[in-house]
């Protein structure tokens, strides 16, 4: 990843990355903490369930307010009032063990992720910020700047996995189970306070949008949207199980404690740097659709392999290599769908668009606590693994012919 160019570190850029950072830091403790956390207050497998598809909820109808909100009135407003919600909801969790309130602050908070790998790129903020890097990148440099933000935010995840070792510390100092995960949602709040001053030097242009580069391929704002909507809305059904239930789901199918998982994450953000490395690159050689393609089929092998892994230890090694060998296409995913968007519709796109993979990840979970309850512990994860299969698909049959500016 070359460095070279001087417009990659001024404007904008500087302050999304670093807001990205302080972002991946919270939900990589909240992956872990809030699930975790529900369980230790007594609450049973399905309950977690649903508590996790509340917060998916909640987050899910923040998004496509931010969508529709953002294109016309600015994204800077957005991505400040949501540090302010993220800072309200974690709080409330450092002091209330209520389900029915965890559950809405978990909405508010917009608690959710795609777990370790991730860079920390889901959530409300998602519309708003894709739209912000498009504009203060040029076509050349967009792969590269997306994969620098995911790296950004996935090495700041593993920070974020690495103190989720404090509660077990705290309870072999004879904390209880439930307190010793309290202090953890304040360092999460204090997180959110750190976006929302990240966010305040941003400059965001509120003239009209330039005409359509004549290169490339761009696709209508709301045709591209309906193509999303069948790729993005499989894939829900992964990142539900993937994200926070994945969580409860080692810690009940191998009885390991938080520090065991947590160190699972930190190995997997710490290793998946080197796939955002090498994205911008591999994506140069292969074109941005086929790389994509080829990395979604080999997330499915690694999948049903975590499936069947008999010990923790080889659920770790599937994992993280899945996690691996998926992060090399989000960030080209994502710079592929702003590349191919009409400028002036890049936010609904990004909230519109993952519409329906926010809509299946709001039931993924509670599937998947009923699956684990009633069929096998393995079952969600099989789940995850066919869905992962159909999305590749409709990849290779949506754009396998479209090209991004920067292919021309």
């Amino acid at each position: 990843m070359s460095l070279k160019r001087p417009d990659w570190y001024k404007g904008n850029i500087p302050w999304l990355l670093a807001g990205r950072a302080a972002r991946s830091f919270s939900q990589a403790v909240l992956v872990i903490a809030v699930p975790l956390y529900v369980s230790a207050a007594g609450y049973s497998t399905v309950r977690v369930g649903y508590l996790l598809s509340l917060a998916l909820l909640g987050s899910t109808l923040i998004t496509l307010l931010v969508g529709i909100i953002s294109d016309r009135y600015g994204r800077k407003p957005m991505l400040m009032a949501i540090a302010v919600l993220g800072i309200a909801g974690t709080s409330v969790f450092a002091v209330t063990t209520q389900f029915w309130i965890l559950a809405i602050m978990a909405g508010i908070a917009a608690v959710r992720g795609g777990g370790a790998g991730s860079g920390g790129g889901f959530g409300p903020f998602y519309p708003a910020e894709q739209a912000l890097i498009a504009e203060s990148s040029s076509d050349r440099q967009r792969n590269t700047v997306f994969a620098t933000l995911s790296l950004v935010g996935v090495l700041a995840g593993a920070l974020g996995s690495a103190i989720m070792v404090i509660p077990d510390i705290l309870q072999q100092h004879h904390t209880g189970v439930v307190e010793s995960y309290q202090p953890i949602f304040w360092v999460a709040a204090f997180a959110s306070l750190i976006v929302l001053l990240l966010t305040l030097p941003i400059r965001e242009s509120h003239t009209p949008p330039p005409a359509p580069q004549k290169t490339g391929t761009k696709i209508s704002t709301w045709r591209l949207i309906g193509r999303l909507w069948l790729t993005n809305g499989v894939n829900g059904l992964v990142i539900g199980v993937i994200g926070p239930f994945l969580t409860y789901w080692l810690a009940v199918r191998y009885g390991v404690t938080a520090t065991a998982i947590a160190t699972l994450y930190l190995v997997a953000n710490l290793l998946t740097a080197f796939s955002y490395l090498a994205a911008p690159a591999i994506a140069h050689r292969l074109h941005a659709v086929p790389t994509i393609i080829i990395t979604r089929f080999g997330t499915v092998l690694l999948m049903a392999g975590m499936a069947l892994a008999p010990t923790f230890f080889w659920a770790f090694v599937t994992y993280t290599l899945r996690i691996m060998v998926n992060s090399i296409s989000i960030p080209i995913r994502q710079s592929f769908v702003m590349g191919i968007s009409e400028e002036q519709g890049r936010s609904k796109v990004a909230a519109f668009g993952s519409l329906p993979a926010q809509g299946t990840g709001v039931v993924s979970p509670t599937i998947a606590s009923h699956l684990m309850q009633s069929v096998s512990e393995a079952a969600p994860v099989w789940m995850a693994t066919g869905a992962s299969a159909i999305n590749a698909a409709l990849w290779a049959l949506f754009f396998r012919k479209v090209k991004p500016p920067e292919e021309e």
